[in-house]
This record gives C-alpha cells, structure tokens and sequence, in this order.
C-alpha cells in the first residue's frame, strides 16, 4: 500500500499519460477536421523514433536536436500526405463519404507498407541507446533522467496545443472545423488549408511522441501498434474531435495502467485497459468529455 502512495508512481502514471494524450492528441486532430480514422498513427511514432535513433547514434546529434528534427519530419510528411493522397478526394464532394468510409482500409494499407519498409532497411532487430539514463532524486522521487525529460517535454507540448487550440486564431479555426465543415467555409476560412495543417500537426505530434519514447524503450519497426491502440482507448474516453479529452483520456489510461499492473500483475493490463474502454463505450460511448456529435 505504500508503494501505491508513493510520489514514484504517481510520476510514472503521469509520464506514461502525457505520452498517451500526446499521441492521441495527433490522431484526433486528424479525425477531428476529416473524419479520417489513421490507424497508421502508430507507425509514425515508430518514424519518430528511428530518426531520433539514428541521428543520435550515427551523428551524435543530441535527441533535444533530433526531437524537432523528427516533428518537422513528420509534419513535412503529413502535409504531403494530404496533398498527395486525400486532397483532391475530400474538394470532391461525390467521394467524402465513402473516402471516409474507407480510410480504415487505406491507412491499414500504409501502416503495413511502413512496418515492412523499416524493417528491409533497418531488420526488426530491437534497438536502442541511452541518453540521460542517470537516477535523479527529489523529494524522496528516484526517477530516471530521460523520464524527467519527457514528462517534461510532453507535459508542455500537449498543455500548449490545448491553449493554441483554444486562444489562437488559427487554433479557433480548427475547432470551428471540427463542429462543422460547411459553416465554416461559409464564413470564410480557407478549410483546405485548415486541414492540410492540422494533418501535418497530427503527423509532427505522433513523430515527436516516438521521439521521445525512443529515450525510454527499445524501438522496432512493429512498436507502433500497440500506441495505436492506445491512441485509440484515449479518443475514445476523451471523446472524438475534443482535444482536452484528448489530455484528461491520456492521463486516465495513464493511471489505469501504472495503477492497475502495480495492484494486479503486468499480465493483467490488456485485460483493465479494454475492460474500461468497453464500459466507456457500453456507458457514455460519446466518451467522458465528449458532448453530441454534430451532424456535418
């Protein structure tokens, strides 16, 4: 019991959380103004962190370097993703539906097509490296110095995109495109452009996500799925299109996990984590946050 009160889990919890709702946050955004479903997210946490991998070990260029390097990889690829793949679907009209309908199967398509990429070039052998793996104490807390960083890190970066969303003019203008799509070309904001970034930010936040779990686990072309599914669990406790959802989703299965292994046994984690994504969906499947979805 006292291990359970302990300011060293409660910090597990909340490291294990934030990389959570980071992730999420990027597959929700993407859902959120296209109604596109990317179970290819997970491959691209994977991108992150090879890039953050091997720019560290081949160049040794510091991972704080290689974090934004990897974001704006993911971004550049997002934005061409759009451009190159649904753009000219979703401007016609005649296809949104049934592209929306089949976004499961195409994103499936690129998440086997990354996974099988990565691992001709790079083999599917486990890597790893270690940066910042010193044990630092504060408050009677030992927590390694890598989780430090990330806790940090992405603690920022998702409070941020939260205010950014909220605030900013360009940030209302996500949201105004995640109620609804035809009033918001109807007063006037340019609704491709919205999305092209918003597809780019989701793709940059699953690339920095990988990038910083690269420091913690070891990293393999097959790593992504299970953050997929994670991804997943959180939109669907936060609510789909609602980003502070997003965040407060993250946390819980952040705490669901940390909590429920430490009082159970690491076996019994799939089990804690589907049995409360079940219920939310059997109890408020709209998600905790999550308010009536809005015709569009």
């Amino acid at each position: 019991m006292d291990a359970l009160l302990s300011g060293q889990l409660l910090l597990a919890a909340l490291v294990t959380g934030f990389v959570y709702a980071l992730v999420a946050l990027g597959l929700n955004l993407i859902y959120g103004t296209m109604r596109l479903l990317n179970i290819a997210h997970g491959e691209l946490v994977m991108l992150g962190a090879y890039v953050t991998f091997w720019l560290f070990t081949l160049t040794g260029v510091s991972p704080l370097i290689a974090f934004v390097v990897a974001m704006v990889l993911g971004a550049a690829m997002g934005w061409a993703a759009y451009r190159g793949i649904f753009r000219s679907a979703i401007l016609s009209t005649s296809v949104v539906e049934r592209l929306e309908a089949n976004s499961l199967l195409l994103f499936f398509g690129i998440s086997i097509i990354l996974q099988n990429v990565i691992s001709l070039i790079f083999k599917a052998d486990l890597r790893g490296y270690q940066y910042l793996d010193n044990v630092v104490e504060f408050g009677g807390i030992a927590i390694t110095g890598n989780r430090l960083l990330v806790f940090g890190i992405s603690c920022v970066v998702c409070v941020g995109i939260i205010l950014f969303l909220r605030y900013s003019i360009f940030g209302l203008a996500i949201r105004a495109l995640i109620q609804n799509r035809d009033a918001t070309a109807i007063v006037g904001i340019d609704v491709d452009r919205v999305q092209a970034i918003s597809f780019g930010l989701g793709f940059g936040l699953a690339a920095l996500a990988g990038a910083l779990i690269s420091t913690m686990q070891p990293i393999s072309p097959f790593m992504g799925f299970p953050f997929t599914i994670a991804a997943f669990v959180v939109i669907i406790l936060g609510g789909l299109g609602n980003m502070t959802g997003s965040l407060v989703g993250g946390l819980i299965l952040g705490f669901l996990e940390t909590y429920g292994v430490a009082l159970t046994a690491p076996t019994y984690q799939s089990i804690l984590i589907y049995g409360v994504f079940i219920g939310v969906l059997l109890w408020r499947p709209q998600g905790i946050l999550g308010g009536k979805r809005v015709a569009r």
